[in-house]
């Protein structure tokens, strides 16, 4: 190839690189364009970070997740065995977790590093057991991915008293977070799986333990999503020297059992706009398999590319205070201490 060859391959690579920029931001203000299954084929077309960064092998590593044995958690664990890592996952249910186990088998090189555990995410006390198991069984957690979450229509309470939906997604995570870091996870990624909806409420910690007369589902749903994320950018800030990065990521708007069931006239008007669970994983697996020196630390991501925390200035903000507090508020829920600052440790004794 001669000079004059290279400069013109050069522009249209710079013009291509400005078209999908200029594309990917009009998708991003639109909202709908974005979270829709469009915005992931046009983005996936266009993005470098798709065509020129195809997932790498995670040969040797190894990853947990949980809520995989449907939706975009099971497409997620056959795409991360699919790339030789060995794959544990949480479910509640036996039946189902041995089901999910024959689809994320077949997908591997080799079907024994696939494995399972039994929990309930709503139940710390099952948390705790499951990660003393993982311990004793482990040395190596390449990669933790808090996928499991639900959207309960009525207000429940879980064994601790906590509303149902902050304690299993938001308390437990938080706790199998700090069970795990320095063990087993101690140079790997932790990876939470948001939802678009959370850019609808702002950071409230007296949003996240609403009484049962002012309990709604889809608010105490938005709001604990909202929290997962700050929590992830304050994790990041908290272990800037762990050698463990803190990501969150929204998987936009995809056809799952979970949002059929939860919001189903919802589900029924977008039809053939919602996402595959497959498309809904792709930043997932990606989070997982990338260069970690092109990740950096406390990013949210949507189709592979950072994006705001907020879409709109205001109330919805970041509050440095109120961050301080929603994590003070889990830390103390999941019965954690702080023994110096920023390093929560699991106080063993209750």
């Amino acid at each position: 190839m001669n000079g004059s060859t290279r400069a013109v391959s050069r522009r249209r690579s710079q013009a291509s690189r400005l078209i999908a920029g200029v594309t990917d931001a009009i998708l991003e203000a639109s909202v709908a364009g974005s979270f829709s299954r469009a915005g992931y084929a046009a983005r996936s077309r266009l993005l470098p970070e798709f065509t020129d960064a195809p997932p790498r092998s995670l040969s040797g590593q190894t990853v947990l997740i949980t809520g995989a044995t449907s939706g975009i958690g099971l497409a997620a664990a056959i795409r991360l065995a699919s790339l030789g890592a060995r794959v544990c996952f949480l479910a509640r249910s036996h039946d189902r977790a041995i089901q999910a186990r024959e689809l994320i088998a077949a997908a591997s090189p080799d079907p024994g590093l696939i494995e399972f555990d039994l929990a309930d995410l709503t139940d710390l006390d099952s948390v705790r057991a499951f990660a003393a198991r993982w311990t004793q069984g482990h040395d190596r957690l390449d990669v933790l991915i808090h996928n499991a979450g639900a959207l309960y229509p009525s207000y429940r309470t879980a064994p601790s008293g906590l509303e149902q939906t902050v304690a299993g997604q938001l308390v437990a995570p938080f706790l199998l977070t700090s069970l795990l870091l320095g063990g087993p996870l101690q140079r790997g990624r932790v990876i939470t799986v948001s939802s678009g909806g959370m850019y609808t409420q702002p950071l409230s910690l007296a949003g996240l333990n609403p009484s049962p007369a002012s309990y709604r589902g889809t608010t105490a749903y938005a709001r604990v999503k909202r929290a997962q994320v700050e929590l992830s950018r304050e994790w990041a800030r908290r272990q800037p020297e762990a050698g463990t990065a803190f990501h969150s990521m929204h998987p936009g708007w995809a056809a799952t059992p979970g949002l059929t069931e939860a919001l189903p006239r919802f589900a029924r008007l977008m039809g053939p706009l919602l996402r595959t669970p497959q498309e809904g994983a792709d930043t997932i697996v990606w989070l997982a398999s990338a260069d970690p020196g092109l990740l950096g630390t406390g990013q949210f991501w949507l189709d592979r590319r950072t994006r705001p925390i907020h879409r709109f200035p205001g109330p919805g903000a970041a509050n440095e205070a109120e961050v301080r507090r929603v994590w003070q508020w889990t830390a103390t829920q999941a019965g954690c201490t702080k023994a110096a600052p920023g390093r929560p440790v699991i106080d063993r004794s209750g």
